[in-house]
């Protein structure tokens, strides 16, 4: 690994609070001077926007100008994105006007699924404390601007733990669920390779939900934040709010279930169904 740096100048669509902070991801952090330092595959980043233009350093593998465009997402045209979901209603375009600044992530595969299987009944200052436990104890360390942190387990790093060794790193009724996905994997019954490969969000579907603590919505947010599934719509309590709020309108919002939600949203926002998920899921938790 080695440190670098680079500026990228006159960006547009790119707010860190909204990037960070609108739940697809749990290893980012702010700082007292506005930046976010976060940890990925590659490495440990950090990430300052200055007017139009956005600094990034960090100590990574590989290059970083290439490995900063695909994890955050840098190919894709978010202002024509946000274009065509305005035009839907004023809900929408209210929603993406709060959170503008929002990219989805390119996240890792395998730490999305984990991280995600930990989210279930869950909040978010937990959810990012098991996961840095998890690091430093089975994670590769990795030193930048003086401070130690801790790279994601491999499979294999995570496989080395029991149950009790999850336990005790505080996932609760969790443990069982990551250490039987850490099995399910390693035997090759799922793969991450074939996943990756997949274009077709039904049976990707099919194939996350074989894995100990995946349910739909834990499916449907893997997809979304590491397989760039735009057209997946994950409904969680938040997001069945203000569909049933917005569109619905059951006066029992306990009586709508995902699958009706999912065909409204698909009606509505067709394959960037996903992308609209987020901007209105961030909208009303905020709000």
């Amino acid at each position: 690994m080695r440190e670098q740096e680079i500026v990228l100048s006159d960006v547009k669509d790119f707010g860190l609070r909204d990037i960070f902070e609108c739940g697809q991801c749990f290893r980012w952090n702010a700082l007292d001077d506005g930046s976010y330092t976060g940890v990925i595959k590659q490495g440990v980043l950090n990430v300052k926007r200055v007017g139009d233009d956005v600094y990034v350093k960090g100590v990574c593998d590989g290059d970083l100008k290439e490995i900063v465009a695909d994890y955050f997402d840098l190919n894709t045209d978010y202002g024509e994105i946000k274009s065509v979901l305005s035009r839907v209603d004023d809900n929408m375009k209210m929603s993406i006007e709060y959170g503008s600044g929002i990219r989805i992530l390119n996240q890792d595969l395998w730490e999305c699924i984990i991280s995600f299987i930990i989210s279930a009944n869950n909040n978010i200052p937990r959810i990012k404390g098991i996961i840095e436990r998890i690091s430093k104890q089975c994670g590769k360390r990795v030193e930048f601007n003086g401070k130690d942190y801790y790279l994601f387990p491999s499979v294999d790093e995570l496989s080395s733990l029991t149950v009790k060794d999850l336990r005790d790193l505080g996932l609760g009724f969790r443990d069982k669920r990551v250490h039987k996905t850490c099995e399910i994997i390693r035997s090759g019954e799922v793969s991450l390779e074939k996943l990756e490969t997949l274009d077709d969000s039904d049976l990707i579907r099919e194939e996350l939900l074989k894995l100990d603590g995946v349910g739909e919505k834990v499916a449907d947010c893997i997809s979304l934040f590491s397989l760039k599934r735009y057209d997946v719509f994950p409904v969680d309590v938040w997001v069945r709010r203000v569909m049933n709020d917005l569109y619905i309108k059951n006066q029992d919002e306990t009586k709508v279930n995902k699958k009706e939600i999912r065909q409204v949203a698909h009606e509505l926002f067709g394959d960037k169904a996903g992308l609209a998920q987020q901007y209105l899921f961030y909208w009303r938790r905020e709000q």
